[in-house]
């Protein structure tokens, strides 16, 4: 069976955020969470990670009931582990120490084999001429192209 190539992505988070570092992580889901994220029912906008006693942590990212499930459904909101290497976890921990950094989730995937992995970024937050800035160069560089096609 073909499987479509699933791709969640947060957007603004390279708007809202300068990003310092990124990682590629697994994801420790239940049955129909796997199953839910198949069929495209995913959204990481307004989620973050956390670190808990050495493991990070992902909250606010929603996974949609699987159309299938019974009554053994997963919780659409529920904290779910990320899987790092213990080097990886120390440099995010040592990272977060720092203030105005955080860790964003920018986008899920399924991968090959068809695990769920997710790509998160150590980040900081940008100031509002920061924001202004990027718009500027986005526009500018968007009207040099329409000038070249023209």
């Amino acid at each position: 069976m073909p499987q479509k190539n699933i791709e969640i992505k947060n957007r603004k988070a390279k708007f809202e955020y300068e990003w310092i570092e990124t990682f590629t992580a697994g994801m420790v889901l239940l049955g129909t969470e796997i199953k839910a994220l198949r069929q495209g029912k995913g959204s990481i906008v307004e989620a973050y990670c956390f670190l808990n006693r050495g493991e990070l942590f992902i909250k606010n990212m929603n996974i949609g009931e699987y159309s299938h499930g019974n009554i053994n459904n997963h919780d659409p909101v529920r904290e779910r582990k990320l899987l790092l290497s213990k080097r990886e976890l120390q440099k995010i921990e040592r990272a977060l120490k720092d203030t105005g950094i955080t860790v964003i989730p920018t986008k899920m995937f399924i991968s090959e084999r068809g695990l769920a992995k997710m790509n998160i970024a150590i980040a900081k937050g940008k100031k509002l001429y920061d924001k202004r800035q990027a718009v500027k160069e986005r526009d500018v560089t968007r009207d040099l192209k329409r000038q070249k096609l023209l």
